[in-house]
């Protein structure tokens, strides 16, 4: 999977298709709400699986109900890459198994 900076133009038109991630200076950014803390913290260690099978990790935030994931390429300089578009992706995905997120499906 490439790991070359995107331009904004190309960030923000697969952005599209994440509805609630957003560009945050050079990273792209959600935050989920859960029910609860249990519920927040299993939908970290399902990412945590998938980053290792990327062999690319996300800065993930866990709060009582609220888990913010924020992606950048530190090989691109620390850039968004098509990488973290698919890591966000994959994220997705598993937000959608635990009923939050709500992008389509890819």
């Amino acid at each position: 999977m490439a790991s070359e900076p995107l331009s904004r133009q190309d960030i923000d038109k697969a952005l599209g298709e994440l509805p609630g991630w957003a560009l945050a200076g050079d990273r792209i950014e959600r935050t989920y709400t859960f029910e609860g803390h249990l519920a927040a913290a299993a939908m970290v260690g399902q990412i945590a699986r998938v980053q290792e099978a990327l062999n690319h990790h996300a800065d993930l935030t866990l709060s009582y109900n609220k888990l913010t994931a924020s992606a950048n390429t530190h090989s691109a300089g620390g850039k968004v890459t098509e990488l973290d578009l698919e890591l966000a992706h994959r994220i997705e995905q598993i937000a959608a198994e635990h009923g939050v997120g709500g992008t389509k499906g890819r």
